[in-house]
């Protein structure tokens, strides 16, 4: 638990991400006095962050460590576990929702985003953001070995490509008005090492990666895409 709140940390602090947030947040609309919930709120930072925008935000999460993290950290916002696929929240009573880099992680995400259409109240706002997991892009001498590892990790997934459907999901699920940005993050340091890390522990594919590292060479660029629509 740790070592992943540290990479989550990590990754939030960064600049690119910070914006990133930004963006969902504007993309919800005005949230003053309004109810927003993020799910799979990990650490629970986006609630902090859309309550100090006004929201009276719910964090929601299926790890119950994670949710003891978030209670600890944002202490007097709202946070529960539970099941993005079955939210303990009555029909109509939010009026935006987040997911967060959560849809890869579910066996059914249609059913999730259904459930999130429930949950909204008409004219409510929903955003999903997230990494399609094929196309992660790792310069490398051995882009055949590259090309290989990077599915395989895809693979230990359970919905490792829903990325790219997130626009016809929100659309099957009766949403209206998508909007679609792709928005790419570069990493050209230690972070990019840290993450081809997570990855695979291919020895010598790691190791070409350390030595591009040790010449500034490194280079891996994510692509997040981030759909909003309206309900």
């Amino acid at each position: 638990m740790s070592s992943l709140l540290a990479a989550l940390d990590a990754g939030d602090a960064r600049p690119d991400s910070i914006a990133l947030r930004a963006r969902s947040y504007e993309l919800l609309g005005d949230l003053t006095g309004r109810t927003v919930v993020d799910v799979g709120c990990g650490g629970g930072r986006a609630v902090a962050e859309l309550a100090g925008r006004g929201a009276t935000a719910i964090g929601i999460d299926r790890d119950a460590e994670m949710i003891a993290v978030a209670r600890e950290r944002w202490p007097g916002n709202e946070f529960q576990v539970g099941d993005a696929h079955d939210l303990r929240l009555e029909t109509g009573s939010v009026t935006g929702y987040r997911a967060d880099k959560v849809l890869h992680t579910l066996d059914d995400p249609a059913r999730a985003v259904a459930e999130a259409r429930r949950v909204l109240a008409p004219g409510g706002r929903i955003v999903l953001l997230g990494p399609d997991w094929d196309t992660i892009v790792v310069d490398s001498d051995d882009p055949e070995t590259t090309r290989r590892l990077i599915h395989a990790k895809a693979d230990t997934f359970p919905s490792p490509r829903v990325a790219r459907k997130y626009r016809n999901l929100l659309l099957d699920a009766g949403f209206t008005d998508p909007i679609v940005e792709v928005h790419t993050g570069v990493f050209t340091d230690e972070t990019a090492l840290a993450l081809l890390g997570r990855i695979t522990q291919h020895e010598s594919w790691l190791a070409e990666q350390a030595e591009r590292g040790r010449a500034n060479r490194v280079f891996v660029a994510v692509p997040m895409f981030l759909v909003a629509a309206r309900c």
